[in-house]
Order: structure tokens, then C-alpha cells, then sequence
């Protein structure tokens, strides 16, 4: 008999010659004449009499009107359920939330942001413990619920499949390609007059063309690659247009995946191993993906009882190098990946030079080298994936800082056209609002470390991303010429000299809430270190002084999350065990 499935521990196989229950789960709610009144309420949501001798499937839809990356997402929950139905299960869609952090970004609301993802993983896992679904397909579309998804399919640790609801077509402005990271960077070029409120407007107008995720190499389609190189989607899924025949096909057989895991009796806890998720991290470093990865891989981790920490993106990223040149730092767009065959080629490369552990077991029942066997390679032609004799930056571009200004560690996204070393003096903010308004009013000059602290997981609460300021840096041109520190966190669209995730966070005692104006700061990506030019005496003396803010919020979502969630380092996830 398997393990519980609220067990981030490896099922005990079930021997060869019996079969696993298929119905483990759903039996406990349907079957028997003491379980008449559930069937009862079953048969008005479309049930039959055969359907209760069936699996059930969970479809876990993150669809909403909120935002154009989940606006579609109903209609692939349906593809997946037919999947899933043709496969002799049964079906039952539900629904989780999702929030935009591009509509709520250099805004308040955006402290909810990484709230949403526990709130996804609470979701899925309360609503699948609770109905007795026996196997799951989860489809995310956006930034914090993919993440979420993965560690309520971890917690629950039934047979499951990832979809990624697939990228955003992009947009166009005098012939360029945009998304909505142009737009931003739009809104920091407009303030220093180098385009008129007019163009503003155009740009704003034509960025965001219709349903799926932002266009770029961002914290969307940065997860979805992790979770297919981790063997949690199916081949090709983290590479398709949200509107597409591709896509439809995906969710279709996502949803007989799962019923063929089922059967298998094959877990997250026998795909998400420490190998899977080494994986994970070489694929997002070789794509030039998002900081926001670290902590949610960490998280993912956390939630299926794998012990990943910060030091092994610095051990694999000494090895891995940067390969793909998409936006935001580089010139292509996730649509002209997907031209010359998305990730798999590239995961065929990292393979054949051993950077990828090739004996994972994945979501086709097959292990990930077998998956690969017939990938053909990127076209001649294309100029968007580099070779390994011929890399972008010979290491990651995820780069971890420890120092005194973070102890337990800070994320680092150099691409290397920032250089590797900066030094500058401290230009201290308590909020980003602060510092975008100082950025726009040219306060923020050349040499400046702009400080943005009291934005972690506690202190914000909620660890906000920064895109605003970091984008309209960009967008007067001081991408070279500013740094950019935070116990807050980046977007996947940001890029430029920035430091984020800093810990111990300021609302905690941490040294960057020590930091004054005028202090003088290094970031040495080389070395691996930030340090602020002060004595340990001084550091001392003022931490002596320093007092605890009182809490932003005490009631409310925001106020349980600042009390349960754990430190960055450690992926800011609020069911740490005891």
C-alpha cells in the first residue's frame, strides 16, 4: 500500500504482479450505500452510474478574467478533462485564483503577489483532499501559479500533470516586437522625453495582443521550461502559443498522462528527485531565465521534502552556461523559440554534454534521455540558442551574493553586459514607491546603489517585484550606470545591475536595514560577494539602535503570511515543518 499522499515521501512500489488501486482515494467518498448522499450531489454536477466505478481526475484551472495569461485557461481545462475522460476516468474541473503582477506591479496590491502562490498550493491541496480526486492535471498560466500548482501537486502527491497554458503572441510598435516589458521601459523613456506621451500611448495600445503569458524569457515561461526539464509537463509543453493546435493537443493528452500514471502508480515524489531538480536549474541558467526561479524552485522543493538550497545554483552554475539570448536581456522573443523548436533541442544539447541527469523518470512513464532519443536539433539558420563552444556568458547569470550585507545570501542577475563589479554609495528607500518616483524625477544618478528595504517576505509583507523602477532605470538609460539592491524581489522582466532577495531581510534585523545613505557598497559578481565599506563595530553599533517597524498589516491574508512565512533563502514559504 503507498504512502499517504499528504507524504512528501517516495510511495512504496507497488509489486509487478498487483495491481495499485486506480480509486484510492475516490472510493472513500463514493462507494458503498452510507456514501448514497454524495453520489446524490455528484449526479447534479453530470454524473452517471458508471462514472463512480471511474477515477477521478482533478483539473485544477487557474482561468480568470484578471489577466490576458489565465483569460484562456478554461478552455484548455476542458481539453483536458476530454483527455482524461477518453482515458476511462472521470473527469471533475475546479477552479484556483490567480493575480496579475503586471496589472498590480509599483502598486500596493502587488504585496498579494507571492501571497498567491501559497493561496494556489492551500487551494489545490484542499480542494483535492478534500473531493478524493485520485490523480490530477494542474494548468497554470502566470507567474505565481505555476509554483503554486507544483507544490499543491507536490503536497498531495498523487499522479500528476503540469500544463503550462502557453506564451502571449507579441505585440508590434514601427515594426519592433513588444510585450509588456516595453511598456514599462516605455514609461521611463517617456519621463526623460525621448519619446512622446503620444507613443506612450501606441506602445500601450499594441503591446498586448491577445490571451497567454508574457513574451519573453520571464519568470512564466522561465517555470514552465523548470517544470518540463524536471519531467513534471509533457515534452514540448512549456513551448507552444496559448492559442494554438499544439496547445489544445498538450492538454488532451495531459489529461490521459495522467490516467496512465495512475495506473503506473508513478508520484511527483518518483519524478521531483534532487537529480530532477538539478535539471530544472541548468535549463533556466542555459535560457538566461528569471530570478524569481530560485525561490520558487526552493519552494517546490521545499514542498515534495527535497533538500535544495542556494548553494546548489552557485556549485551547478560554475558549470552551466548561458545560451540562449531571449529577452529580457537578449534580442528573441518565447514565439521565435518556439519557431525553431522551444527547449528540447537545447535540453538534447545539455544532455548529450552531460549537464543534464538523463535517467529521470518524467510524466510519459519514460525517463527524460528517452524522451530525447529522437529531438532533432535547432535549424542551421538560427541565431537565438548558441553552442557551448560558443556561449552567451560561460556561467550563470544567476549569480548568488553572500557578504555582510547578506549573510544567509541574495540572487544576482548579471548578464554580463552589466560588467561584474560595481561599486556606489547608498541611496536608501523604505518602499518602491519611493524609488521609482526618485528614478522618474532624476534625484537617482549616475554611481548610486539604489536601497529598497522593508519590501521582503515579512517586512512588505509580501516581497514585491521591483519591475517599475528597475524598468524605468532602463528606460533613461542608466542600466550601466546604477545598481539596484532589495529584500524584495525582480520580475522576470527586469535586467540591468540588480540584487534582490536579500537575507536576512531589513524587517528582521537584517543588514541592509542597517545601511545609510552614503554608505558605500560593492557587488562583486566575480567573487560572489556584496559587502557594505563598514566595521563590524559600526555594523554592531547600529543594529543596536535598530528597532523592529511595527506590522503593515494586522489583520487579514497579508498579516498570516508576514507570521508564518519562512525567509527567502529558504523560498519564503509559510508550511516550513517544525
Amino acid at each position: 500500500m503507498p504512502k499517504k499522499s499528504t507524504s512528501p515521501t517516495k510511495p512504496t512500489t507497488t509489486p509487478a504482479n498487483i495491481k495499485p488501486n486506480i480509486r484510492q482515494y475516490s472510493s472513500q467518498v463514493v462507494d458503498g450505500d452510507e456514501r448514497a448522499p454524495s453520489r446524490s450531489m455528484l449526479r447534479a454536477v453530470g454524473f452517471e452510474d458508471a462514472d463512480f466505478k471511474k477515477p477521478q481526475i482533478g483539473i485544477a484551472s487557474t482561468w480568470s478574467m484578471v489577466t490576458p495569461c489565465n483569460m484562456h485557461i478554461d478552455r484548455l481545462a476542458d481539453d483536458a478533462a476530454a483527455g482524461a475522460n477518453a482515458a476511462n476516468g472521470k473527469a471533475v474541473i475546479f477552479n484556483t485564483i490567480t493575480i496579475s503582477d503586471g496589472i498590480s506591479m509599483g502598486t500596493e496590491g502587488m504585496k498579494y503577489s507571492l501571497v498567491s502562490r501559497e493561496v494556489i498550493a492551500d487551494s489545490i491541496e484542499t480542494v483535492a483532499g478534500c473531493e478524493g480526486f485520485d490523480a490530477l492535471v494542474a494548468i497554470g498560466g502566470c507567474d505565481k501559479n505555476m509554483p503554486g500548482c507544483m507544490m499543491g501537486l507536490a503536497r498531495l502527491n498523487r499522479p500528476s500533470v503540469f500544463v503550462y497554458g502557453g506564451t502571449i503572441m507579441p505585440g508590434c510598435h514601427k515594426d519592433t516586437k513588444t510585450d509588456v516589458v516595453s511598456v514599462f521601459e516605455a514609461v521611463g523613456a517617456q519621463a526623460q522625453n525621448k519619446i512622446s506621451r503620444k507613443e506612450l500611448i501606441q506602445i500601450e495600445k499594441t503591446a498586448i495582443p491577445g490571451p497567454g503569458s508574457c513574451g519573453g524569457m520571464y519568470t512564466a515561461n522561465t517555470m514552465a521550461s523548470a517544470i518540463e526539464a524536471m519531467g513534471m509537463s509533457l515534452p514540448g509543453s512549456s513551448a507552444q502559443a496559448a492559442i494554438s493546435a499544439d496547445k489544445t493537443k498538450d492538454c488532451i493528452e495531459a489529461g490521459k498522462a495522467a490516467m496512465a500514471l495512475l495506473k503506473a502508480n508513478i508520484r511527483p515524489s518518483d519524478i521531483m528527485t534532487k537529480k530532477a531538480f538539478e535539471n530544472a536549474i541548468t535549463m533556466i541558467i542555459a535560457l538566461g531565465g528569471s530570478t524569481n526561479a530560485v525561490l520558487h524552485l526552493l519552494a517546490m522543493a521545499s514542498s515534495i521534502g527535497v533538500k535544495l538550497k542556494l548553494d546548489d545554483f552557485t556549485r551547478i552554475g560554475k558549470k552551466v552556461p548561458v545560451l540562449a539570448d531571449l529577452r529580457p536581456s537578449g534580442k528573441a522573443m518565447m514565439s521565435e523559440l518556439i519557431e525553431i523548436g522551444g527547449i528540447q533541442p537545447l535540453m538534447k544539447m545539455l544532455l548529450d554534454a552531460g549537464m543534464l541527469h538523463g535517467d529521470c523518470l518524467t510524466v510519459t512513464g519514460k525517463t527524460l534521455s528517452q524522451n530525447l532519443a529522437k529531438v532533432k536539433p535547432y535549424p542551421k539558420t538560427q541565431d537565438i540558442v548558441h553552442a557551448l563552444n560558443n556561449p552567451i556568458k560561460k556561467d550563470s547569470h544567476l549569480v548568488i551574493l553572500k557578504g555582510n550585507l547578506a549573510p544567509e545570501g541574495s540572487v544576482a542577475k548579471i548578464s554580463g553586459k552589466e560588467g561584474l563589479l560595481f561599486k556606489g554609495t547608498a541611496r536608501i528607500f523604505s518602499s518602491e514607491e519611493q524609488a521609482l518616483k526618485s528614478i522618474l524625477d532624476g534625484t537617482v544618478i549616475k554611481g548610486d546603489v539604489i536601497v529598497v528595504r522593508y519590501e521582503g517576505p515579512v517586512g512588505g509583507p509580501g516581497m514585491r517585484e521591483m519591475l517599475s523602477p528597475t524598468a524605468a532605470i532602463m528606460g533613461k538609460g542608466l542600466g550601466k550606470d546604477v545598481a539596484f539592491l532589495t529584500d524584495g524581489r525582480f520580475s522576470g522582466g527586469s535586467h540591468g545591475f540588480v540584487v534582490g532577495h536579500v537575507t536576512p531581510e531589513a524587517a528582521v534585523g537584517g543588514p541592509i536595514g542597517l545601511l545609510k545613505d552614503g554608505d558605500k557598497i560593492t557587488i562583486d559578481a566575480a567573487k560572489r560577494e556584496i559587502n557594505v565599506n563598514i566595521s563590524d563595530a559600526e555594523m554592531e553599533k547600529r543594529r543596536q539602535k535598530w528597532k523592529a517597524p511595527k506590522p503593515k498589516y494586522t489583520r487579514g491574508v497579508l498579516a498570516k503570511y508576514a507570521r508564518l512565512v519562512s525567509s527567502a533563502s529558504l523560498g519564503a514559504v509559510t508550511d516550513l515543518p517544525e
